[in-house]
Protein backbone atom coordinates (compact mmCIF):
# COMPACT_ATOMS: atom_id res chain seq x y z
CA UNK A 1 0.00 0.00 0.00
CA UNK A 2 1.38 2.96 -1.26
CA UNK A 3 0.12 6.72 0.15
CA UNK A 4 0.54 9.97 -1.16
CA UNK A 5 -0.92 13.28 0.64
CA UNK A 6 -1.02 16.69 -1.22
CA UNK A 7 -1.53 19.72 0.67
CA UNK A 8 -3.27 22.88 -0.58
CA UNK A 9 -6.70 23.91 -2.10
CA UNK A 10 -8.15 24.82 -5.33
CA UNK A 11 -9.35 28.02 -4.48
CA UNK A 12 -9.67 29.67 -1.28
CA UNK A 13 -7.42 28.28 1.45
CA UNK A 14 -8.89 30.09 4.13
CA UNK A 15 -9.41 27.97 7.47
CA UNK A 16 -12.71 27.39 8.49
CA UNK A 17 -11.82 28.17 11.91
CA UNK A 18 -14.68 28.13 14.58
CA UNK A 19 -17.42 26.92 11.98
CA UNK A 20 -20.22 24.75 13.14
CA UNK A 21 -20.44 22.58 9.99
CA UNK A 22 -16.68 21.87 9.32
CA UNK A 23 -15.48 18.70 10.67
CA UNK A 24 -12.03 18.05 11.08
CA UNK A 25 -11.16 15.89 8.16
CA UNK A 26 -12.50 18.19 5.32
CA UNK A 27 -8.77 19.39 5.06
CA UNK A 28 -5.67 18.37 2.59
CA UNK A 29 -5.88 16.79 -0.81
CA UNK A 30 -5.46 13.29 -0.87
CA UNK A 31 -4.68 10.47 -3.09
CA UNK A 32 -4.14 6.40 -2.11
CA UNK A 33 -3.37 3.49 -3.98
CA UNK A 34 -2.61 -0.16 -3.99
CA UNK A 35 -1.25 -2.38 -7.10
CA UNK A 36 -1.13 -6.49 -7.13
CA UNK A 37 -4.79 -5.84 -5.73
CA UNK A 38 -5.45 -9.43 -4.80
CA UNK A 39 -7.02 -8.67 -1.86
CA UNK A 40 -9.70 -6.61 -2.64
CA UNK A 41 -13.38 -7.35 -1.56
CA UNK A 42 -16.66 -5.55 -2.22
CA UNK A 43 -19.57 -5.52 -0.31
CA UNK A 44 -23.06 -4.31 -2.30
CA UNK A 45 -25.84 -2.53 -0.10
CA UNK A 46 -29.37 -1.18 -0.53
CA UNK A 47 -32.42 0.11 1.16
CA UNK A 48 -35.19 1.96 1.32
CA UNK A 49 -35.75 5.67 1.27
CA UNK A 50 -39.54 5.91 -0.26
CA UNK A 51 -40.70 9.58 2.15
CA UNK A 52 -44.36 8.85 4.02
CA UNK A 53 -47.49 10.36 2.89
CA UNK A 54 -47.36 13.87 2.90
CA UNK A 55 -43.49 14.56 2.68
CA UNK A 56 -42.52 17.45 0.33
CA UNK A 57 -41.09 16.63 -3.06
CA UNK A 58 -38.30 18.89 -4.46
CA UNK A 59 -37.92 21.06 -2.07
CA UNK A 60 -41.31 21.74 -1.15
CA UNK A 61 -43.09 23.53 -4.35
CA UNK A 62 -45.16 20.52 -5.82
CA UNK A 63 -47.74 18.32 -4.97
CA UNK A 64 -46.02 16.30 -1.80
CA UNK A 65 -46.34 12.55 -1.76
CA UNK A 66 -49.97 11.79 -2.01
CA UNK A 67 -49.35 7.51 -3.30
CA UNK A 68 -46.49 5.13 -5.16
CA UNK A 69 -45.94 4.24 -8.71
CA UNK A 70 -42.55 2.34 -7.16
CA UNK A 71 -40.44 2.90 -4.61
CA UNK A 72 -37.02 4.70 -4.41
CA UNK A 73 -33.91 2.98 -2.96
CA UNK A 74 -30.30 3.91 -1.95
CA UNK A 75 -27.94 1.81 -3.52
CA UNK A 76 -23.95 1.26 -2.98
CA UNK A 77 -20.92 -0.85 -2.16
CA UNK A 78 -17.84 -0.75 -0.13
CA UNK A 79 -14.50 -1.30 -1.20
CA UNK A 80 -11.97 -3.36 0.75
CA UNK A 81 -8.46 -3.44 0.64
CA UNK A 82 -7.21 -0.57 -0.64
CA UNK A 83 -6.24 1.23 2.55
CA UNK A 84 -9.08 2.40 4.51
CA UNK A 85 -12.83 1.66 2.93
CA UNK A 86 -13.97 3.59 0.58
CA UNK A 87 -17.79 3.71 -0.21
CA UNK A 88 -19.87 4.48 -3.23
CA UNK A 89 -23.69 5.35 -2.90
CA UNK A 90 -26.64 6.86 -5.07
CA UNK A 91 -30.41 7.82 -4.14
CA UNK A 92 -33.22 8.08 -5.97
CA UNK A 93 -33.75 11.09 -4.54
CA UNK A 94 -33.81 14.99 -5.99
CA UNK A 95 -30.92 16.20 -4.01
CA UNK A 96 -28.71 16.04 -1.08
CA UNK A 97 -27.07 19.44 -0.18
CA UNK A 98 -24.65 20.83 2.13
CA UNK A 99 -24.88 19.74 6.25
CA UNK A 100 -27.54 16.75 5.06
CA UNK A 101 -24.87 15.96 2.50
CA UNK A 102 -22.31 15.98 4.95
CA UNK A 103 -24.30 13.94 7.33
CA UNK A 104 -24.84 11.15 4.56
CA UNK A 105 -21.40 10.70 3.66
CA UNK A 106 -20.38 10.78 7.54
CA UNK A 107 -23.34 7.76 8.56
CA UNK A 108 -21.96 5.89 5.90
CA UNK A 109 -17.90 6.46 6.78
CA UNK A 110 -18.94 5.63 10.87
CA UNK A 111 -20.87 2.16 9.35
CA UNK A 112 -18.12 0.72 6.70
CA UNK A 113 -15.04 2.10 9.48
CA UNK A 114 -13.89 4.53 7.25
CA UNK A 115 -13.30 8.54 6.95
CA UNK A 116 -16.06 10.59 4.80
CA UNK A 117 -13.62 11.63 2.58
CA UNK A 118 -13.65 8.44 1.34
CA UNK A 119 -17.22 8.33 0.66
CA UNK A 120 -19.39 9.77 -2.36
CA UNK A 121 -23.04 10.18 -2.15
CA UNK A 122 -24.85 11.32 -5.33
CA UNK A 123 -28.73 11.56 -6.09
CA UNK A 124 -30.46 10.61 -9.61
CA UNK A 125 -32.60 13.51 -9.29
CA UNK A 126 -35.91 12.44 -9.47
CA UNK A 127 -38.47 15.44 -8.64
CA UNK A 128 -41.59 13.34 -7.10
CA UNK A 129 -38.70 12.80 -4.00
CA UNK A 130 -37.19 14.48 -1.50
CA UNK A 131 -34.48 17.45 -1.41
CA UNK A 132 -33.04 17.81 1.55
CA UNK A 133 -31.11 20.65 2.87
CA UNK A 134 -30.57 21.55 6.83
CA UNK A 135 -30.05 25.26 7.03
CA UNK A 136 -32.69 25.72 3.88
CA UNK A 137 -35.40 24.15 6.25
CA UNK A 138 -34.29 26.33 9.08
CA UNK A 139 -34.33 29.25 7.13
CA UNK A 140 -37.66 28.54 6.02
CA UNK A 141 -39.11 27.37 9.46
CA UNK A 142 -38.57 30.60 10.46
CA UNK A 143 -41.90 32.29 8.18
CA UNK A 144 -44.72 29.86 10.21
CA UNK A 145 -46.65 29.73 6.75
CA UNK A 146 -44.60 28.04 5.03
CA UNK A 147 -44.45 24.02 4.83
CA UNK A 148 -41.49 21.79 5.98
CA UNK A 149 -39.22 21.37 3.35
CA UNK A 150 -38.30 17.83 4.73
CA UNK A 151 -39.29 15.31 7.62
CA UNK A 152 -36.59 15.70 10.49
CA UNK A 153 -37.46 11.93 11.82
CA UNK A 154 -37.85 10.28 8.12
CA UNK A 155 -34.43 11.84 7.30
CA UNK A 156 -32.59 10.59 10.47
CA UNK A 157 -34.37 6.74 9.73
CA UNK A 158 -32.69 6.81 6.31
CA UNK A 159 -29.45 7.88 8.08
CA UNK A 160 -30.04 4.85 10.53
CA UNK A 161 -31.07 2.54 7.49
CA UNK A 162 -27.76 3.34 5.67
CA UNK A 163 -25.83 2.36 8.75
CA UNK A 164 -27.69 -0.41 9.16
CA UNK A 165 -27.59 -1.91 5.60
CA UNK A 166 -23.75 -0.73 5.40
CA UNK A 167 -22.80 -3.08 8.60
CA UNK A 168 -24.92 -6.06 7.38
CA UNK A 169 -23.56 -5.84 4.15
CA UNK A 170 -19.88 -6.05 5.48
CA UNK A 171 -20.91 -9.29 7.41
CA UNK A 172 -20.77 -10.86 3.85
CA UNK A 173 -18.04 -9.63 1.54
CA UNK A 174 -16.43 -10.81 -1.28
CA UNK A 175 -13.82 -11.44 -3.35
CA UNK A 176 -13.39 -8.68 -6.32
CA UNK A 177 -11.34 -9.60 -8.69
CA UNK A 178 -12.22 -8.51 -12.21
CA UNK A 179 -13.31 -4.62 -13.91
CA UNK A 180 -14.95 -4.11 -17.01
CA UNK A 181 -16.38 -1.17 -18.71
CA UNK A 182 -18.85 -0.66 -21.93
CA UNK A 183 -20.38 1.62 -23.13
CA UNK A 184 -23.55 2.23 -25.58
CA UNK A 185 -25.45 5.16 -27.32
CA UNK A 186 -28.96 5.60 -26.01
CA UNK A 187 -31.27 6.38 -29.21
CA UNK A 188 -33.69 9.55 -28.69
CA UNK A 189 -33.72 10.43 -24.90
CA UNK A 190 -30.90 13.37 -24.05
CA UNK A 191 -31.35 16.97 -25.65
CA UNK A 192 -29.84 20.21 -24.60
CA UNK A 193 -32.36 22.51 -22.85
CA UNK A 194 -30.40 25.67 -24.12
CA UNK A 195 -31.07 25.96 -27.75
CA UNK A 196 -33.79 28.73 -28.23
CA UNK A 197 -31.75 32.06 -28.09
CA UNK A 198 -32.00 35.73 -29.32
CA UNK A 199 -29.97 37.51 -32.09
CA UNK A 200 -27.67 38.25 -28.90
CA UNK A 201 -27.19 34.90 -27.47
CA UNK A 202 -29.94 35.51 -24.74
CA UNK A 203 -31.80 32.15 -23.78
CA UNK A 204 -35.67 33.35 -24.71
CA UNK A 205 -36.91 29.71 -23.59
CA UNK A 206 -35.78 26.42 -21.99
CA UNK A 207 -36.65 22.92 -23.20
CA UNK A 208 -37.10 21.51 -20.57
CA UNK A 209 -37.76 17.90 -19.13
CA UNK A 210 -41.04 17.81 -21.08
CA UNK A 211 -42.10 19.59 -24.21
CA UNK A 212 -45.37 19.79 -26.43
CA UNK A 213 -43.61 23.17 -27.74
CA UNK A 214 -43.57 22.25 -31.66
CA UNK A 215 -40.78 25.38 -32.07
CA UNK A 216 -38.09 23.34 -29.27
CA UNK A 217 -39.38 19.76 -30.08
CA UNK A 218 -37.78 20.91 -34.46
CA UNK A 219 -34.29 22.08 -32.80
CA UNK A 220 -32.02 19.71 -32.99
CA UNK A 221 -30.88 17.89 -30.10
CA UNK A 222 -28.09 20.15 -29.35
CA UNK A 223 -24.78 19.48 -27.14
CA UNK A 224 -24.91 16.13 -25.62
CA UNK A 225 -22.74 12.99 -24.76
CA UNK A 226 -25.13 10.18 -26.70
CA UNK A 227 -23.41 7.38 -24.82
CA UNK A 228 -24.50 5.58 -21.24
CA UNK A 229 -21.24 4.06 -19.92
CA UNK A 230 -21.49 0.93 -17.22
CA UNK A 231 -18.78 -0.44 -15.18
CA UNK A 232 -18.63 -3.65 -13.61
CA UNK A 233 -16.63 -5.39 -11.08
CA UNK A 234 -16.47 -8.92 -10.77
CA UNK A 235 -16.20 -11.91 -8.12
CA UNK A 236 -13.69 -14.29 -11.14
CA UNK A 237 -16.09 -14.75 -13.64
CA UNK A 238 -19.50 -13.77 -11.64
CA UNK A 239 -20.44 -10.24 -11.91
CA UNK A 240 -21.20 -8.30 -8.55
CA UNK A 241 -21.93 -4.76 -9.21
CA UNK A 242 -22.70 -2.72 -12.06
CA UNK A 243 -22.64 0.63 -12.31
CA UNK A 244 -24.44 2.73 -15.01
CA UNK A 245 -23.70 6.19 -15.67
CA UNK A 246 -25.66 8.49 -18.36
CA UNK A 247 -26.18 12.49 -18.98
CA UNK A 248 -29.71 13.63 -18.99
CA UNK A 249 -32.69 14.96 -15.98
CA UNK A 250 -34.11 11.73 -15.16
CA UNK A 251 -37.68 13.18 -15.13
CA UNK A 252 -40.49 12.13 -17.65
CA UNK A 253 -43.61 14.15 -15.71
CA UNK A 254 -43.65 14.88 -12.32
CA UNK A 255 -45.63 16.98 -9.82
CA UNK A 256 -48.49 14.82 -9.69
CA UNK A 257 -47.87 13.52 -5.85
CA UNK A 258 -46.88 10.46 -7.09
CA UNK A 259 -43.47 8.94 -6.01
CA UNK A 260 -41.18 7.20 -8.35
CA UNK A 261 -37.39 6.90 -9.41
CA UNK A 262 -38.99 7.82 -12.86
CA UNK A 263 -37.36 6.18 -16.04
CA UNK A 264 -33.83 5.97 -15.36
CA UNK A 265 -34.87 4.04 -12.49
CA UNK A 266 -37.56 1.90 -13.76
CA UNK A 267 -34.78 1.09 -16.70
CA UNK A 268 -31.92 0.23 -13.30
CA UNK A 269 -35.24 -1.84 -11.67
CA UNK A 270 -35.53 -3.81 -14.94
CA UNK A 271 -31.70 -4.90 -15.82
CA UNK A 272 -31.83 -6.08 -12.18
CA UNK A 273 -34.39 -8.27 -12.45
CA UNK A 274 -32.79 -9.37 -15.32
CA UNK A 275 -29.17 -10.03 -13.54
CA UNK A 276 -30.78 -10.55 -9.33
CA UNK A 277 -27.44 -11.77 -8.25
CA UNK A 278 -25.72 -8.52 -9.49
CA UNK A 279 -26.70 -5.32 -7.63
CA UNK A 280 -27.21 -2.23 -10.28
CA UNK A 281 -26.20 1.03 -9.61
CA UNK A 282 -27.68 4.02 -11.77
CA UNK A 283 -25.90 7.60 -11.34
CA UNK A 284 -26.96 10.74 -13.53
CA UNK A 285 -24.31 12.65 -15.12
CA UNK A 286 -23.37 15.84 -16.18
CA UNK A 287 -26.65 16.89 -17.01
CA UNK A 288 -27.89 20.44 -15.95
CA UNK A 289 -28.45 21.59 -19.17
CA UNK A 290 -29.79 18.00 -20.43
CA UNK A 291 -33.04 16.82 -20.29
CA UNK A 292 -35.84 14.53 -22.86
CA UNK A 293 -37.63 17.63 -23.64
CA UNK A 294 -36.91 17.12 -27.48
CA UNK A 295 -38.43 13.65 -27.35
CA UNK A 296 -40.97 13.45 -24.14
CA UNK A 297 -43.92 15.44 -24.32
CA UNK A 298 -44.66 14.21 -20.18
CA UNK A 299 -47.58 12.23 -20.92
CA UNK A 300 -47.76 8.57 -18.95
CA UNK A 301 -46.69 6.63 -22.42
CA UNK A 302 -43.65 8.42 -22.77
CA UNK A 303 -42.47 7.56 -19.38
CA UNK A 304 -42.79 3.87 -21.07
CA UNK A 305 -40.85 4.48 -24.56
CA UNK A 306 -38.09 6.47 -22.46
CA UNK A 307 -38.05 3.19 -20.12
CA UNK A 308 -37.07 0.96 -22.68
CA UNK A 309 -34.90 3.70 -24.59
CA UNK A 310 -32.82 3.37 -21.16
CA UNK A 311 -32.72 -0.57 -20.58
CA UNK A 312 -31.97 -1.00 -24.02
CA UNK A 313 -28.76 1.29 -24.01
CA UNK A 314 -28.08 -0.75 -20.60
CA UNK A 315 -28.03 -3.92 -22.19
CA UNK A 316 -26.13 -2.81 -25.22
CA UNK A 317 -23.35 -1.64 -22.80
CA UNK A 318 -23.49 -4.63 -20.58
CA UNK A 319 -23.50 -6.93 -23.86
CA UNK A 320 -19.96 -4.68 -24.27
CA UNK A 321 -18.68 -5.24 -21.15
CA UNK A 322 -14.61 -7.66 -21.13
CA UNK A 323 -13.43 -8.23 -17.52
CA UNK A 324 -9.57 -8.05 -17.64
CA UNK A 325 -8.03 -8.54 -13.72
CA UNK A 326 -7.57 -5.51 -11.36
CA UNK A 327 -3.90 -4.23 -11.08
CA UNK A 328 -4.06 -0.98 -9.35
CA UNK A 329 -6.49 0.84 -7.30
CA UNK A 330 -6.41 4.33 -6.45
CA UNK A 331 -9.09 7.11 -4.50
CA UNK A 332 -8.43 10.58 -5.01
CA UNK A 333 -9.67 13.67 -3.40
CA UNK A 334 -9.90 17.62 -4.08
CA UNK A 335 -11.42 20.37 -2.76
CA UNK A 336 -12.53 23.35 -3.58
CA UNK A 337 -14.20 26.80 -2.39
CA UNK A 338 -15.65 28.55 -5.44
CA UNK A 339 -16.81 32.17 -4.72
CA UNK A 340 -20.47 32.48 -4.53
CA UNK A 341 -22.62 34.51 -7.53
CA UNK A 342 -22.40 38.13 -6.76
CA UNK A 343 -26.42 38.27 -7.79
CA UNK A 344 -27.35 36.13 -4.29
CA UNK A 345 -27.52 39.84 -2.20
CA UNK A 346 -28.14 38.20 1.27
CA UNK A 347 -30.79 40.87 2.69
CA UNK A 348 -32.59 40.92 -0.73
CA UNK A 349 -32.80 37.16 -0.12
CA UNK A 350 -34.22 37.10 3.70
CA UNK A 351 -37.01 39.61 1.46
CA UNK A 352 -38.03 37.27 -0.66
CA UNK A 353 -38.57 34.63 1.93
CA UNK A 354 -40.68 36.63 3.68
CA UNK A 355 -42.61 37.97 0.95
CA UNK A 356 -46.25 37.55 1.13
CA UNK A 357 -48.00 36.75 -0.91
CA UNK A 358 -46.34 35.06 -3.34
CA UNK A 359 -45.78 31.69 -4.32
CA UNK A 360 -44.11 28.82 -2.64
CA UNK A 361 -41.27 28.46 -5.05
CA UNK A 362 -40.66 32.25 -5.29
CA UNK A 363 -40.36 31.65 -1.74
CA UNK A 364 -38.27 29.00 -1.25
CA UNK A 365 -35.72 28.37 -3.42
CA UNK A 366 -34.37 31.96 -1.95
CA UNK A 367 -33.87 29.79 1.00
CA UNK A 368 -31.36 27.30 0.07
CA UNK A 369 -29.42 30.62 -2.19
CA UNK A 370 -29.40 31.84 1.48
CA UNK A 371 -28.13 28.22 2.48
CA UNK A 372 -25.70 28.26 0.04
CA UNK A 373 -23.99 32.31 0.92
CA UNK A 374 -23.68 30.50 5.25
CA UNK A 375 -21.77 28.10 3.81
CA UNK A 376 -19.14 30.67 2.00
CA UNK A 377 -19.14 32.56 5.13
CA UNK A 378 -18.04 29.59 6.90
CA UNK A 379 -15.64 28.51 4.48
CA UNK A 380 -16.61 24.64 4.12
CA UNK A 381 -15.49 23.43 0.92
CA UNK A 382 -17.12 20.68 -1.56
CA UNK A 383 -15.18 17.52 -1.88
CA UNK A 384 -14.35 16.18 -5.30
CA UNK A 385 -13.24 12.48 -5.66
CA UNK A 386 -12.22 9.97 -8.19
CA UNK A 387 -12.05 6.17 -7.80
CA UNK A 388 -9.25 4.68 -10.60
CA UNK A 389 -9.78 1.21 -11.49
CA UNK A 390 -6.72 0.14 -13.83
CA UNK A 391 -7.44 2.66 -16.72
CA UNK A 392 -10.92 3.03 -15.64
CA UNK A 393 -11.88 6.34 -13.40
CA UNK A 394 -15.00 6.98 -11.87
CA UNK A 395 -15.08 10.96 -11.27
CA UNK A 396 -17.74 12.04 -8.79
CA UNK A 397 -18.87 15.81 -9.21
CA UNK A 398 -21.35 18.27 -6.83
CA UNK A 399 -24.74 19.65 -8.33
CA UNK A 400 -25.51 20.05 -11.89
CA UNK A 401 -23.02 20.73 -13.76
CA UNK A 402 -23.24 21.34 -17.58
CA UNK A 403 -22.67 18.86 -19.90
CA UNK A 404 -19.13 20.83 -21.21
CA UNK A 405 -17.93 19.25 -18.19
CA UNK A 406 -18.08 15.34 -18.81
CA UNK A 407 -17.01 15.98 -22.23
CA UNK A 408 -14.18 17.69 -20.98
CA UNK A 409 -13.46 14.71 -18.36
CA UNK A 410 -13.76 12.55 -21.60
CA UNK A 411 -10.98 14.86 -23.27
CA UNK A 412 -8.67 14.77 -20.24
CA UNK A 413 -8.28 11.23 -20.55
CA UNK A 414 -8.94 10.40 -24.74
CA UNK A 415 -8.89 6.86 -25.29
CA UNK A 416 -9.30 5.65 -21.98
CA UNK A 417 -12.43 5.09 -19.88
CA UNK A 418 -14.21 7.61 -17.71
CA UNK A 419 -17.85 7.21 -16.36
CA UNK A 420 -18.39 10.51 -14.80
CA UNK A 421 -21.12 10.91 -11.44
CA UNK A 422 -22.65 14.20 -11.15
CA UNK A 423 -25.57 15.58 -8.60
CA UNK A 424 -22.99 14.86 -5.39
CA UNK A 425 -23.25 17.64 -3.06
CA UNK A 426 -26.16 19.85 -4.05
CA UNK A 427 -25.63 22.98 -2.48
CA UNK A 428 -24.52 25.13 -5.68
CA UNK A 429 -27.24 24.11 -7.61
CA UNK A 430 -26.66 24.80 -11.59
CA UNK A 431 -22.87 24.57 -12.83
CA UNK A 432 -22.73 26.25 -15.66
CA UNK A 433 -20.17 27.20 -17.73
CA UNK A 434 -18.46 30.70 -17.49
CA UNK A 435 -19.43 31.31 -21.19
CA UNK A 436 -23.23 30.83 -20.63
CA UNK A 437 -23.68 33.42 -18.16
CA UNK A 438 -24.30 36.02 -20.44
CA UNK A 439 -26.93 33.99 -21.65
CA UNK A 440 -29.23 33.88 -18.73
CA UNK A 441 -31.72 31.76 -18.13
CA UNK A 442 -33.20 29.55 -15.46
CA UNK A 443 -29.99 27.43 -14.77
CA UNK A 444 -27.67 30.80 -14.56
CA UNK A 445 -30.93 32.28 -12.50
CA UNK A 446 -30.31 29.95 -10.42
CA UNK A 447 -26.08 29.29 -10.27
CA UNK A 448 -25.06 29.72 -6.47
CA UNK A 449 -21.55 29.80 -7.42
CA UNK A 450 -19.61 32.57 -9.44
CA UNK A 451 -18.53 32.68 -12.93
CA UNK A 452 -15.29 31.81 -12.45
CA UNK A 453 -16.25 28.19 -10.85
CA UNK A 454 -14.98 26.49 -14.14
CA UNK A 455 -12.00 27.22 -13.65
CA UNK A 456 -11.66 26.00 -10.17
CA UNK A 457 -13.62 22.64 -11.41
CA UNK A 458 -11.71 21.93 -14.53
CA UNK A 459 -8.47 22.48 -12.69
CA UNK A 460 -9.66 19.62 -9.53
CA UNK A 461 -10.89 17.46 -12.63
CA UNK A 462 -7.66 17.58 -13.54
CA UNK A 463 -5.92 17.00 -10.69
CA UNK A 464 -8.69 14.06 -10.24
CA UNK A 465 -8.00 12.57 -13.72
CA UNK A 466 -4.56 12.90 -14.00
Amino acid sequence: MNSISRRGFIGSSTAAAGAAFSPSWLGAATASAATGAGSLHLAPFRFDVTPPLGHACCGGWIKPVLDYDDPLEAIGYVLLGCGAPIVVCVVDWTGILNEAHVAWRSALAEAAGTTPDRVTVHCVHQHNAPLVCFDAARIAQEEKDLPAIYDVDFHRRCLDAARTAVANALTSVRPVTHVAHGSARVERVASNRRLARDAAGRLTKMRGSSSRDAELIALPEGLIDPLLRTVAFYDRGTKIVAAHYYATHPMSYYGDGRVSSDFCGLARKRIQEMEPTCTHLYFTGCAGDIAAGKYNDGSKEARVVLTDRMHRGMVAANALLRPEPITSVEWRTQEIRPLPNPALLTAALRELVQKQPATLVSRLRPAYKLASVRRWENQVPFVLSALHVNETVLLHLPAEPFIAYQLAAQTMRAGRPVAVAAYGDGGPWYLPTQREFPGGGYEVEHAFCAPATEDLLLGAMKQLLG
